[in-house]
């Protein structure tokens, strides 16, 4: 097995992407419970607040939840479009920084 040489920059590189990667993480998943929990706690202790009629057969309940739904697959989307552009390249380009040394 070959045995790869990191210098100081590679590792202050990869210690930065691991940063930015827990940080956009946390974000983002605190994002969602923030807003899971925040439509469960309404729910459990707020309920008529859901059960307000908006239109003549459909509660503010359907709306809030559908919105639930799809800010987990926007905040997933956020995730995706961030790795795919700056989290990829800059994990290549470190890999690719090992390799020529």
């Amino acid at each position: 097995m070959p045995t790869v040489s990191i210098n100081s920059l590679d590792h202050e590189k990869f210690q930065d992407l691991v940063r930015r990667k827990r940080i956009v993480s946390v974000i983002l998943s605190t994002l969602m419970l923030v807003i899971y929990f925040g439509f469960i706690l309404v729910l459990a202790f707020r309920k008529e607040l859901l059960a307000i009629k908006v239109g003549e057969h459909l509660t503010m309940g359907v709306p809030v939840g559908l919105a639930v739904i799809i800010s987990a697959c926007v905040l997933t989307g956020i995730y995706v479009t961030w790795a795919n552009s700056a989290y990829d390249d800059a994990v290549t380009s470190i890999v690719g920084n090992m390799k020529e040394k």
